[in-house]
């Protein structure tokens, strides 16, 4: 069924509840997407709460809504509960996931060429020690993953596939459903990064059939940063070495021995601030209560409306590709380093990123790219807020 199209009167609303948006034109969604209201509220009353009451004290008051932040994350991507870990960010989620498995030379990770820097940081790091081998599928002249060479790619020896769904320096998509019936098929695990995902695509953890999924909450599901989230499937969790130790990780402890946590919590440690996990927890149930499938309608109509400007635009090569593109856009200015672009808008109070060649190596090599401008849409944004940016581009591209 097609979403029902956010109105007018509902942008309005939505920019009324983000404080933000009266400040800046802000297209670094993909960065830090400006929190709603409620969000800041809650975090800045329990800290409050905490300063005038105590930590502990006011962490028992707020128990019942701090465990709910659990139920609605598994709302969000149709998981169980007990499936779900809190953490820092995306990194520190798949880090844990990745580093958890136990890799022996010979073992084959197979991946794309959208993966972001963390990543390739973890497939280099056991290819020197524990000699495993990496499998870079890369996209077509389409900028498509090729399913088909991913098939032929995987070996008995293929030990992990692990691909980020929405690249962290470009437009285009991988398409973690399809590589995921390719991924049980072959009964390989199947790691996703949905860094860039949660919040503006819907994603279906048992729709993706993937064993560890790794989330941030700072970027499209407008949470705080620090915030994060993992999913490891529960009959993968007892496969996965722990990382990290302490008293909340077990069920019970004696003087000669200890068991593990039989949920997802396993992977958390306790201390944490209670305030950001409040804060994800409003963010959560705000995507949830706006729909995230009217959200993804909307981030593409804008991205889309983007690109097509853009592109119209003398001076501009807009980089994008692939059949599926997403609410990043990416694109460079003839002549003019993309990190004086980005200062130029930002005098004119509009946010955009650079990205730089090491967050998404394989591919800005691919494409001999140093550094790509990169402006993230999100459904709070506007067409008129687009107008704004290709007004100043079109200035800054005939200096």
């Amino acid at each position: 069924m097609t979403p029902t199209p956010f109105t007018e009167q509902e942008i309005q609303q939505l920019r009324a509840e983000t404080r933000g948006t009266s400040q800046v034109t802000h297209f670094n969604n993909a960065g830090a997407s400006l929190p709603t209201n409620v969000v800041v509220e809650t975090m800045v009353n329990y800290l409050q709460e905490e300063a005038t009451f105590g930590g502990y004290e006011t962490e028992l008051k707020y128990k019942t809504e701090l465990d709910n932040t659990y139920d609605l994350i598994a709302r969000l991507i149709n998981a169980d509960t007990d499936e779900v870990a809190i953490v820092e960010n995306a990194s520190a989620g798949w880090g844990l996931a990745f580093n958890g498995i136990t890799f022996n030379k010979g073992d084959v990770i197979i991946t794309c060429e959208m993966e972001y820097v963390s990543n390739l940081i973890g497939f280099l790091n056991v290819q020197k020690t524990y000699g495993v081998e990496l499998k870079v599928i890369p996209n077509d002249e389409h900028g498509n993953f090729p399913l088909q060479a991913l098939e032929a790619a995987i070996s008995p020896q293929t030990k992990l596939i692990a691909v980020t769904q929405t690249a962290s320096s470009a437009g285009g998509m991988i398409p973690v459903v399809a590589i995921g019936k390719i991924a049980r098929k072959h009964n390989i695990l199947y790691l996703v990064d949905a860094c860039q995902s949660i919040g503006q695509i819907p994603v279906d953890v048992r729709e993706i059939d993937c064993d560890m999924l790794a989330v941030t909450g700072r970027k499209y599901l407008r949470a705080p940063r620090g915030t994060g989230f993992l999913y490891v499937r529960k009959a993968v969790q007892d496969k996965l070495k722990l990382l990290l130790l302490d008293g909340f990780c077990t069920q019970w402890i004696t003087e000669s021995d200890f068991k593990m946590r039989d949920d997802a919590r396993r992977f958390e440690l306790h201390e944490k601030n209670r305030a950001l996990t409040l804060g994800l927890s409003k963010a959560v149930e705000y995507a949830l209560n706006l729909g995230v499938d009217r959200i993804w309608q909307r981030i593409q109509l804008l991205s889309a409306s983007m690109r097509r400007k853009l592109a119209a635009i003398d001076g501009i090569t807009v980089h994008d590709t692939g059949s599926q593109q997403c609410g990043i856009v990416t694109f460079s200015v003839a002549g003019i380093e993309s990190t004086h672009v980005k200062t130029e808008l930002a005098t004119q109070h509009i946010n955009v990123s650079v990205g730089l060649a090491k967050s998404t190596l394989i591919y800005m090599n691919k494409h001999s790219l140093n550094t790509i401008v990169r402006a993230s849409v999100h459904y709070y944004n506007t067409d008129e807020e687009i107008e704004i940016l290709c007004k100043a581009l079109t200035t800054i591209a005939a200096e």
